[in-house]
């Protein structure tokens, strides 16, 4: 294709973009804006200019998805060579073929997923071992990683000691130090390995280095609001002292900051790069002039910096979204769970309709105001409420105390007496993860209890 053509196709923003190819450029992409669209053709225009080597450019997404995507644009328009990978997939690459290099030794297996090494690692010092515990002290291992801190640092390290651990700091020290000691007898890498010993290889050889620096000279990055720490520090290792990068984000949709990524990176790459240039793409082609207008008001409404305010290309009349407040979440669950009933007597089948919930506590005023009116539900992404395991051993508590003796008092304060002595207290807890899932989940089980004063516990239970 030639230069002209591949630009035809684009409007204004998205042109603007694509005819940007001469050192730093940062993209602040909103939702549906064409980002891949624009970020395809500047590849593809740089390589019909002959401003690129596409043999020499890596573009790197953070799903394999994704990436697929990208390769299959760039294929649609006329250009081959390109590597597009996650940045996992780049450093392994890297890692396996610089391997014998490095180490001289058979290359490590790569562990698809902490989990069993974690829970081993867990009992090995003592500590539960049960499901939710192994997810977020996983979680608390992985954030460790990419802020490229040591067991030791926990204690010791700033950012860690501003952190919410799952469990006690001293506590997650010691499984994370049994968790690496445990891949290394056992010969193994996870995720956050490929990308430290990449990191730490490119930073020790500079021969590596080097060799790295002749294959690739013009990098883009997707999604650079949810980079890490140490995938920032393997993208500078990348580049060296080259400027010729695009990086393409939106701070509004940062979803990965748990795992220790941040969209400080976005919001300071032109402090980065001093003389890099900066677009903005705010036409939405995804969404209907109301949706984008609710989520303009949205997004206002909040403090991030660099949000953007969207256009609505899409033109025609569409159905004005509703907000309705109410008084607590019992009012809440009867009103939505009356509009759906009201709907599926109107015609409108079960499975086009859709809710969705901030937490997974909020599941059970819903999971029950759709009970009372016949609504069929199907759980997506969570269990149902009473399927939890701390609210089957809350339940299996409340019939012991059922069966115990008299029941006098109001529901509400005789469930809270139960949980209180399994635990449970009114302040929410100051930890995340299964500490306060866990939490949320009884505040919710207290909850349907004080909606059902005339009730008895057993009759409740």
């Amino acid at each position: 294709m030639t230069p002209e053509s591949i630009l035809a196709s684009l409007d204004e923003e998205q042109r603007a973009v694509a005819t940007s190819i001469g050192g730093a450029l940062v993209v602040l992409a909103g939702a549906g804006t064409g980002k891949t669209r624009a970020i395809t053709h500047r590849i593809a225009y740089a390589t019909a200019t002959g401003a690129h080597d596409p043999r020499r450019t890596l573009a790197v997404t953070f799903t394999t998805r994704a990436a697929g995507e990208m390769r299959s644009r760039l294929h649609g328009l006329g250009v081959e060579g390109v590597g597009v990978r996650t940045f996992h997939s780049a450093a392994l690459r890297q890692l396996r073929y610089f391997w014998p290099r490095i180490s001289g030794q058979e290359f490590p297996q790569l562990l698809a997923s902490k989990a069993r090494f974690v829970a081993e690692a867990a009992a090995s010092c003592g500590l539960p071992t049960d499901q939710a515990v192994v997810r977020d002290l996983s979680s608390d291992i992985e954030w460790a990683k990419v802020h490229e801190l040591s067991p030791a640092d926990l204690v010791r390290d700033e950012r860690a000691r501003a952190r919410q651990w799952s469990i006690d700091v001293a506590d997650v020290a010691r499984s994370y130090t049994a968790y690496d000691d445990l891949k290394a007898r056992r010969g193994h890498l996870d995720f956050e390995d490929v990308l430290l010993v990449t990191v730490g290889a490119l930073r020790s050889r500079p021969d590596i280095l080097d060799e790295v620096h002749q294959n690739y000279r013009w990098f883009t990055v997707d999604e650079y609001q949810d980079i890490n720490p140490v995938q920032h520090r393997l993208l500078g290792l990348w580049r060296g002292e080259r400027e010729d990068v695009c990086v393409v984000g939106d701070v509004s949709q940062t979803i990965y900051s748990f795992t220790g990524a941040s969209p400080e990176y976005l919001l300071n790459f032109r402090k980065e790069f001093a003389d890099a240039s900066q677009i903005e793409l705010v036409n939405c082609y995804r969404s209907t002039a109301s949706i984008v207008a609710t989520a303009n008001a949205v997004i206002a409404a909040a403090t991030t910096p660099a949000s953007l305010q969207l256009r609505a290309v899409r033109t025609g009349e569409s159905r004005e979204p509703s907000v309705q407040i109410y008084d607590d979440d019992v009012d809440e669950a009867a009103a939505v769970a009356t509009q759906i009933a009201a709907l599926i007597a109107q015609g409108t089948s079960a499975k086009e309709i859709a809710i969705l919930f901030r937490v997974n506590a909020q599941s059970a005023e819903l999971e029950s105001a759709l009970s009372e009116r016949g609504v069929p539900i199907m759980m997506r992404g969570v269990e149902r409420f009473f399927d939890r395991a701390e609210v089957r051993e809350a339940v299996t508590r409340l019939r012991g105390a059922a069966r115990a003796g008299e029941h006098s008092g109001l529901l509400g304060s005789e469930v809270r007496a139960v949980l209180s002595a399994a635990g449970w207290s009114a302040d929410p807890p100051r930890a995340g993860g299964a500490v306060r899932e866990r939490w949320e989940s009884l505040t919710a089980l207290i909850g349907l209890a004080d909606e059902h004063p005339e009730l008895q516990l057993p009759a409740f239970i």
